[in-house]
């Protein structure tokens, strides 16, 4: 099951925060919010990870 940690306002920022957990070796993912055809370059991203490594990526992101 995936949880989500972070919603960002844009794609940008989500791949900001994919590659910092990926970097400390969590699995991550993003995902559109509200629309599943295409990412328009401006729309709310979530980044989900393993329900598992939820506590973690929190704290990761809490950090920055």
């Amino acid at each position: 099951m995936w949880t989500v940690v972070y919603i960002a306002p844009c794609m940008e920022e989500a791949e900001k925060i994919q590659r910092l957990l990926s970097r400390e070796g969590l699995l991550v993912k993003i995902k559109n919010i509200g629309s599943s055809s295409g990412m328009p370059p401006n729309s709310s991203i979530e980044v989900l990870v393993p329900e598992l490594e939820a506590d973690e990526a929190m704290e990761i992101i809490d950090s920055i």
